[in-house]
């Protein structure tokens, strides 16, 4: 098998499709490498001093977990220097974060989750970090939270990486998703699934149901129907699964179907859902469509969603594009 690797794969990408502008390539080498620090402090675990509390909140005011911090960190440093980006933002800082005068300025904003899933850190489960990546509007400064406010058609790139028992990058750039697995040999990150394919439909369905009262009457529908198996109404037997990590549940259903839930509830109903548009639910659902898969809210596709706030959050179904729609057909 010939061992194509990330930084191939994008200037090929590049030459073939015109799908990777030549900064749009770097900035993802650079988002690559933070990733493979990331990786190697997740896997030092207790050994590098870096799990429990960090005893500070973000902007969310949720405890962060010392990794947290220190991947918050490794991203915003990374990409600092390399004159391919105007602007960051993360999901643990309140303003955007401007490059600093010294360095050059780019025509692109990222935006990132560090560390999803940081809750499953001290009992070594899954966790991963999910990024995003827009133009910077013309006339708007990266330190401007107004340019990051676009919707999720506009990215130009979306990924996640997962620290799992392989470290792996799931990435687009708008010409189909890609999985890429790091050899610690090589230190490089090695194409191992081109153009991968969500099945259309599935026997198994991502949900915290211990939220179960609190949900609206067509998700309730619907997981009981699926509860019901053969003798109910979908005439199927279906699995649950759910990891508390939305990387780690995305990823079981990028690989092999299903469909993903955090729908809107009694609990997040007045913040407008539980997770994040900008920094989980849009690069997400980028990755899911150009999977062949589909995202909503349950009312409304999630990349249509113009934002009107840095930190907005949304309800979230995606994945199995059948899945999807049924779901979405009982929200009508």
């Amino acid at each position: 098998m010939k061992t194509i690797t990330l930084t191939q794969f994008l200037i090929e990408e590049q030459r073939a499709k015109s799908c990777v502008e030549p900064d749009l390539r770097l900035l993802l080498e650079v988002v690559a490498r933070a990733c493979k620090r990331i990786s190697i402090a997740v896997g030092k675990g207790a050994l590098g001093g870096v799990l429990g509390d960090a005893g500070t909140s973000n902007v969310q005011d949720e405890a962060q977990k010392k990794l947290d911090v220190l991947s918050n960190e490794i991203l915003l440093q990374a990409n600092a220097w390399g004159g391919h980006l105007a602007g960051l933002a993360s999901e643990e800082m309140e303003q955007p974060s401007p490059i600093p005068d010294e360095y050059p300025k780019g025509g692109y904003l990222l935006l990132f989750d560090p560390l999803d899933g940081s809750s499953n850190i001290d009992v070594n489960v899954s966790v991963g970090t999910i990024f995003s990546v827009l133009r910077c509007p013309v006339g708007l400064s990266g330190s401007d939270e107004k340019a990051f406010l676009q919707a999720g058609t506009a990215q130009v790139a979306a990924g996640y990486a997962i620290y799992g028992p392989s470290t792996m990058l799931v990435l687009t750039v708008g010409c189909g998703t890609h999985a890429f697995t790091l050899d610690r040999e090589l230190g490089s990150f090695v194409l191992t699934e081109r153009d991968v394919k969500i099945p259309e439909d599935t026997q198994e369905y991502a949900i915290n149901a211990s939220n179960a009262r609190h949900w609206e009457a067509p998700v309730q529908r619907y997981v009981a129907e699926c509860v019901q198996g053969k003798q109910g109404p979908r005439g199927k037997d279906f699995n649950t699964r759910w990891v508390a990590s939305m990387v780690a549940d995305v990823h079981r259903i990028v690989t092999r179907g299903g469909v993903f839930m955090y729908p809107l509830d009694a609990k997040t109903a007045k913040q407008g859902g539980k997770l994040r548009l900008m920094y989980e639910a849009n690069p997400m659902g980028f990755l899911v469509e150009q999977a062949g898969g589909a995202a909503s809210t349950g009312r409304e596709r999630i990349m249509d969603i113009v934002p009107g706030k840095l930190h907005q959050r949304v309800p979230v179904i995606m994945g199995s594009r059948n899945e999807v729609e049924k779901v979405v057909s009982y929200h009508r």
